[in-house]
């Protein structure tokens, strides 16, 4: 908690840094940068001096919360490109690791078809990018990936919505996620793309001992635990489609997906996953940012365009932000022959699942785990007066089964929250989570996104 809130007041200085006047152009060469913004010693310099530590090309210091329960973590990435004439290729590599021994470490690469642009010659400044994102051009993505992930403190309750806490265990666990995915667009008006994505899956599941309660095995067992004794390698599918049209002078704002993956595997082990996300964004005011991750770059990169606009977006200082949200989401598992979903690939409601999204937050994370969820939440932001601070509240209802069917008849389960978030720039958005409105209590989170604010998602560990 006290290192998120560090990271928000650091990150919260570039706001200061952009109300002063503009600085002459940063000379080439990391080295000269970093010296003439962390050696000026004034407060307003700090934006600019974290501006370059934490998002500085081509290497600079890599920080995110890894996981629930495992900590906040810290570490080095690097971030390269190239450009021809037809293709605008960039690679990210990053490793960081938490004060439990926890870690990730990965390599993310990124092949974007830019054909048929034209070439011209000019002078001066490059031309003002919109900064809401919506006028740039969507392009053919190709990604190759490796990425392996150790956690230590995974808490597990058993399975479905009749869960206690009483139940709670904890479990270690490796995963190596090797593959591949392209993002087609089709549509430039409703801003509309195919996905696809393949993936070898590798997990490895260990007990997790000297914890508050006990390891995994000494409650559960293969039939309460499904893949609690064997992990077999898992060769993953899936393909869909995103649609993120705007309307209404983009202050109506829509970000609809829908993927069906499949799951192979020996020991009974094989099944089906259809997810839906419906997201609805109202916004309050006109210059409102989409803070979409963006295709086109790694997770580690947050430029515009490697070339012609290599800076970070920057944050509004001088504008209102603000906005009404009403998201939709469900994932529902299809086992043919018998077969059974691993628990740990099952989906999580309660605190924040193993990618670090929110939901539930009243309650403990990994709370609620089951083949099938459904999920709702309704959400206000709005920046506090003219910095990229924001306060948000959020309303969530969800509930989990063992079967589609028993969707139906589960209980919906409520939960409210308060707190500050932070999306300045291309730093990572960081948020500071109050929840109650459960029946077990409160429970406060502290959380810095895994990717820069403006960088691609990292593979999902489930």
């Amino acid at each position: 908690m006290r290192r998120a809130l560090l990271v928000l007041i650091l990150f919260s200085a570039k706001a200061l840094q952009a109300q002063q006047p503009t600085p002459p152009p940063d000379p080439p060469g990391e080295r000269a940068k970093l010296k003439e913004s962390c050696l000026s010693f004034t407060f307003s310099g700090l934006g600019g001096c974290a501006e370059e530590i934490f998002t500085g090309v081509p290497f600079h210091i890599a920080v995110g919360s890894i996981a629930p329960q495992d900590g906040f973590g810290a570490g080095v990435a690097y971030v390269g490109h190239h450009t021809t004439t037809n293709w605008r290729n960039n690679w990210n590599a990053d490793a960081i690791a938490t004060g439990n021994a926890s870690w990730r470490a990965g390599f993310y690469m990124k092949f974007v078809h830019t054909p048929n642009e034209a070439v011209g010659v000019s002078f001066g400044p490059p031309p003002p990018v919109k900064e809401n994102l919506i006028g740039l051009t969507e392009h053919t993505v190709f990604g190759l990936y490796a990425q392996a992930t150790s956690l230590n403190k995974i808490t597990f309750f058993g399975l479905g919505p009749d869960t206690t806490e009483a139940g709670r265990t904890f479990f270690g666990m490796t995963e190596t996620i090797v593959g591949g995915n392209v993002v087609k667009p089709f549509s430039g008006h409703l801003n509309a793309s195919l996905f696809g994505e393949m993936n070898g899956r590798f997990v490895s599941i260990r007990e997790s001992n000297g914890q508050n309660s006990p390891s995994i095995s000494q409650v559960y067992d293969e039939a309460t635990a499904p893949g609690l004794t064997m992990q077999p390698g898992t060769f993953q599918l899936g393909e869909g489609i995103r649609i993120r049209p705007v309307f209404d002078k983009d202050l109506v704002r829509l970000n609809y997906s829908a993927a069906y993956q499949q799951y192979f595997a020996t020991d009974n082990f094989s099944f089906q996953r259809l997810t839906i996300d419906l997201g609805h964004q109202y916004v309050l005011h006109s210059k409102t940012r989409i803070n979409e991750p963006r295709m086109n770059n790694g997770p580690d990169a947050c430029a515009i365009d490697p070339v012609s606009h290599p800076e970070c977006p920057k944050p509004y200082v001088r504008n209102f932000e603000g906005s009404i949200g009403f998201r939709f989401f469900t994932a529902l598992s299809m086992t043919p022959g018998g077969n059974v979903v691993p628990f740990y690939f099952q989906p999580t409601l309660g605190g924040s699942d193993i990618n670090g999204n929110p939901s539930l937050t009243s309650y403990q994370d990994y709370r609620f785990r089951a083949p099938d969820v459904m999920f709702l939440r309704e959400s206000f932001e709005h920046s506090i007066w003219n910095l990229p601070i924001g306060f948000t509240l959020m309303a969530d209802e969800g509930k989990v089964a063992l079967t589609r069917g028993g969707l139906g008849s589960s209980p919906w389960i409520h939960s409210f929250s308060t707190g500050l978030t932070l999306r300045a720039g291309g730093f990572p958005q960081v948020y500071l989570l109050f929840s109650w409105g459960g029946n077990e209590g409160t429970h406060t989170i502290a959380n810095v996104n895994t990717s820069l604010l403006g960088g691609a998602s990292r593979p999902s560990l489930f």
